[in-house]
């Protein structure tokens, strides 16, 4: 089985799609299944190795409070000429954007997978652009053969699709991720570390962190707040920080994989305050993996994951930090919880390793390669609505672009 590994996002930078991708990728190389990655290019500096292959230009997209992805083919022949060396069996599409992803799909000779990472029907582009929906939901009759969900809100805009749907969450690798990743020394003394890690833009929500542990540094002087990550509002948090006066604010930028947990392992609480958008969260997972209890906001894809489970007290209300700074004071009072908490984390885990989500990646892959046969082709044609969604998405591209090539 040949199996091509295509993401809509650049991975210039980090993100949950794309350590998504990079585990699986891992995984299907370890039990000897060719595996390609294409990804779109946003540098020309960018290589990634024999296994990454740079196809498309993206540009950065500012919308809806982060920073997303506006892929495009200049070449279509590179597709072309990609498709025909490769000869993948399997093209397994990872989200979906205008024109990128549509441009390799209706090359493809291959049985086309699509797993959404992201809540669509949260999504605020298509509730800008509703005409949207129609036409992704045509696009996925007339050549998609099977859809993944990482996780149930993932799929219930595809109630009304006829192939094969399942739910197969996120997955963590735990040997990055995991207790004895060796700890950053510079934070271990007494204090207690609280850390995040994400992007520093409005949807993350660091600074409804930053007010709660302003709330917190008052009555603890034993504190301690690491950030990991990058983004544009960080000069913005920075400035708020040194505002109020914050002590132990540190800002460490962005970091590798393994930098990661090294840093979580030096630290003890994990807080995730993303405010809207999460379809999952893969980065709740990495917390846990390494033995930290996580604290967040209740956003649906945070609910979604720890529901039903002793993680799920820890979630506050979206957006109130002084919520969110009484549910980190709850473990910052009780060394015992967290160690509870800890020990809990470790053991719900186990179920998100690549090994096991694999497994159902793999046998998926063959359920649909049987339902494919059974399934009438869909036409599929532009039309007059196909061209004037595409006209306003265009208006709130074009100066996003402009902007990226000056």
């Amino acid at each position: 089985m040949r199996i091509g590994l295509v993401s809509f996002h650049a991975f210039l930078k980090p993100g949950g799609v794309k350590t998504h991708i990079l585990g699986l990728h891992k995984e299907l190389k370890k039990r000897k299944v060719y595996s390609k990655i294409i990804a779109p290019r946003r540098s020309w500096e960018e290589n990634y190795g024999r296994d990454v292959i740079l196809l498309g230009t993206s540009f950065p997209v500012t919308f809806g409070g982060s920073v997303s992805d506006f892929g495009i083919h200049f070449n279509p022949l590179a597709i072309e000429s990609t498709l025909r060396r490769e000869k993948f069996n399997v093209l397994h599409f990872h989200n979906f954007g205008f024109p990128s992803s549509f441009q390799i799909l209706e090359r493809s000779r291959s049985l086309n997978i699509l797993t959404f990472h992201s809540n669509i029907k949260g999504s605020q582009l298509l509730k800008t652009f509703p005409v949207l929906f129609d036409i992704l939901k045509k696009i996925i009759d007339w050549k998609i053969d099977g859809i993944i969900g990482v996780a149930p809100l993932s799929i219930k805009f595809f109630e009304d699709y006829k192939g094969p749907k399942i739910v197969i969450p996120n997955g963590i690798d735990l040997e990055i991720f995991n207790p004895n990743a060796p700890k950053v020394k510079k934070f271990l003394d007494s204090k207690i570390n609280i850390i995040f890690v994400g992007r520093i833009d409005e949807r993350k929500g660091l600074i409804y962190l930053l007010q709660a542990y302003r709330i917190l540094e008052k009555k603890h002087k034993n504190l301690r707040l690491i950030i990991i990550g990058d983004g544009e509002l960080r000069k913005e948090c920075e400035n708020f920080v040194k505002k109020n006066n914050l002590k132990e604010v540190h800002f460490e930028g962005m970091k590798s994989s393994k930098e990661v947990a090294s840093y979580c392992t030096a630290s003890d609480i994990f807080c995730a305050p993303s405010i809207y958008g999460e379809s999952f969260g893969i980065v709740i997972l990495e917390g846990m993996a390494v033995g930290l209890p996580v604290v967040g906001f209740a956003n649906q894809g945070y609910k979604e994951l720890l529901r039903g489970t002793k993680g799920e007290k820890f979630l506050a209300k979206s957006r109130d930090y002084k919520g969110l700074a009484q549910k980190l004071e709850i473990l910052i009072r009780d060394r015992n919880l967290r160690e509870e908490m800890r020990d809990w984390g470790l053991k719900a885990v186990q179920k998100y390793s690549w090994s096991n989500l694999t497994d159902q990646v793999l046998d998926f892959y063959k359920l649909c390669q049987k339902e494919k046969q059974k399934r009438p082709k869909q036409p599929f044609s532009f039309n007059k609505s196909f061209n004037k969604a595409l006209d306003k998405v265009d208006e709130i591209l074009q100066k996003d672009i402009l902007d990226w090539l000056e």
